[in-house]
């Protein structure tokens, strides 16, 4: 790649504004989702936007797994 096709990196006012919009809840996962599908997105946010994505789903995955194991367990003592 030259130098002309090389996206500017995004400055630390921009991630600054990209962690206070991660704080807004579903505002946060619309984002992600602009940032990971959008080819204008710089590449190293569209990659970080892609993991957090997938952390995102293992987290949620996990949480009905642990819960529903926690419901099992206080249903078996009633």
């Amino acid at each position: 790649m030259n130098d002309a096709q090389t996206p500017a990196p995004t400055s630390v006012g921009g991630w600054i504004l990209t962690y206070i919009l991660m704080c807004i809840p579903l505002v946060n996962i619309v984002m992600l989702i602009v940032w990971a599908a959008s080819a204008s997105t710089e590449p190293s946010k569209s990659n970080w936007a892609d993991a957090t994505l997938i952390f995102m789903l293992i987290s949620v995955v996990l949480s009905f797994f642990i819960g529903g194991a926690m419901i099992a367990a206080i249903a078996s003592l009633a």
